[in-house]
């Protein structure tokens, strides 16, 4: 009761969107909807709804027809005129419909509009799909027939939701709050990384960020980025290894009409996207090697001449790049240039693994509960003491990627308040470290050798942050034959 006379005494009423084909249970949701106080705005399906919050293009135009009057209301079903965008704070759509289906649509609306709650009617008994919605980014889901008290309270709760969100944004938008927050954590390592990149928030050189796959290195770069004098311009991201060598030119630099087959129009390249702003170039070690000097005489003359051009364009650009590989060795094997290197290695911060950040591991993974429990609306979990000792033990070779990804398995498959070790993956509740116990050994299971080996060389890591230059000379390898030891290992198992 007291949910409803909030809703209705709201001078500003929350605003709703319902996607469902069939006219009757529209109407019957309107009604419904409206008499407790919400604003509702019907479609008749979700390529209408996409049309109405300036989506309609995603997915392919030719799979959709956008010709016809796509807005429904209630009076005698008739299909009228959209009327002028407005913010929703939440939407209500069904799971089966011709065309777009209900889960495309979470989908879309997840990566586009990440912050509008949306859910989801499914059949009475189909868990299955209600899990594949949930996982599709829907924040909660009713079944049919529809329980209209249980609906009203999720919808409550989802525009609640919605709207402290907004007002989070809109604080942090004009307070500057939360400095270097996206980094979570606690432990010396990430202190550490904090103050490195205090010191060069505001600096126009460039910025290596090394370190494991999934450690982290692009929440460093954005976080750069926000805290930096240019956050009001750009920030343009792009992976290097997942542009394909014919257009990689094109797409840094720009192309102009008729350059190419399909060159139809003039392009800005991701340089001139950014200008004033932050360039981040991932995976900097992938770039082909007759690429790379077009990049360095870019980045020497601040200029760039987009594919098919005649003259120069100045650009103004922060560029941070970033790496898993060793590019000393990738220098020494000729794999990338050598004056390439130090052009954009003026600042280089090293990216911490999580096995070396201690219990960081339990920080990072309420974080990832707090948000699984907030996008889905249902209570929050926690790890029993048992999993929380295979979480500390593990060794995290995917790092804060893979942790994000045991979590919410965990959070999905729990039936309780708290995820166990069945909840965990096999590899994690199976695990038995390879860390090297020096002392008395009498009591420890013997091993061979090459495990014996492997599991010093991993220590020497751990102790190193990951750092393979310094680990090698600790152990008094060349980088090549480290490097070959830990490709062996990883073929053996």
């Amino acid at each position: 009761m007291s949910d409803r006379a909030n809703v209705k005494s709201q001078s500003n009423p929350p605003r709703l969107m319902v996607v469902e084909d069939q006219a009757s249970m529209r109407e019957l949701l309107q009604e419904y909807l409206e008499q407790q106080g919400f604003c509702v705005d019907c479609f008749p399906s979700a390529e209408a709804a996409l049309q109405e919050i300036g989506l309609g293009s995603i997915g392919g135009d030719a799979e959709f027809n956008f010709s016809e009057p796509n807005r429904a209301t209630t009076s005698g079903n008739e299909l009228q005129p959209s009327r002028a965008l407005a913010p929703y704070d939440a939407i209500l759509t069904d799971i089966k419909m011709p065309g777009l289906d209900g889960l495309r649509f979470c989908q879309i609306l997840g990566e586009y509009r990440a912050n509008l709650p949306v859910i989801v009617m499914t059949a009475y008994g189909s868990m299955e799909t209600s899990i594949e919605a949930l996982r599709a980014g829907a924040f909660d889901f009713v079944t049919k027939p529809v329980e209209l008290e249980l609906l009203r309270a999720s919808l409550v709760r989802a525009t609640e939701h919605s709207r402290l969100k907004q007002q989070i944004r809109s604080l942090k938008a004009h307070t500057g709050l939360n400095q270097f927050d996206q980094l979570i954590g606690d432990s010396e390592v990430i202190r550490k990384l904090k103050d490195q990149l205090s010191r060069v928030v505001n600096s126009s050189a460039s910025v290596l960020l090394t370190g494991e796959s999934g450690s982290g290195k692009e929440v460093a770069a954005r976080a750069l980025h926000s805290q930096s004098e240019r956050n009001d311009k750009p920030f343009v991201a792009v992976n290097c290894a997942a542009l394909p060598e014919s257009l990689i030119e094109s797409e840094l630099f720009g192309h102009v009409k008729g350059a190419f087959t399909d060159a139809r129009q003039d392009r800005d390249g991701l340089f001139l996207q950014a200008d004033g702003g932050t360039l981040f170039l991932d995976e900097i070690g992938e770039l082909p090697i007759e690429m790379q000097p077009k990049l360095l005489r870019c980045l020497e003359q601040k200029t760039v001449r987009p594919v098919g051009g005649k003259t120069e364009q100045p650009f103004d650009v922060r560029l941070i790049t970033a790496t898993n590989r060793d590019l000393e060795n990738e220098v020494e094997a000729k794999r990338f240039r050598e004056d390439l290197y130090y052009r954009i290695n003026v600042l280089e911060i090293a990216i911490p693994s999580l096995r070396t950040r201690g219990t960081d591991v339990l920080i990072l993974a309420k974080h990832f509960l707090d948000q699984f429990a907030a996008q889905t609306g249902r209570p929050l979990r926690q790890f029993d003491e048992n999993a929380t000792r295979k979480l500390l033990a593990y060794d995290w070779p995917g790092n804060v990627r893979e942790l994000r990804n045991v979590v919410e398995r965990g959070e999905v498959l729990s039936r309780s308040e708290q995820i166990t070790i069945d909840e965990l993956p096999d590899k994690i509740a199976n695990y038995q470290s390879t860390q090297l116990v020096i002392g008395d050994q009498d009591n420890q299971p013997l091993a061979s050798l090459d495990i014996i080996e492997h599991r010093y060389i991993q220590y020497v890591l751990r102790q190193t942050g990951g750092n393979k230059t310094e680990a090698a000379k600790i152990l008094g390898l060349d980088r090549k034959t480290l490097y070959r030891k830990l490709k062996e290992r990883e073929t053996d198992e």
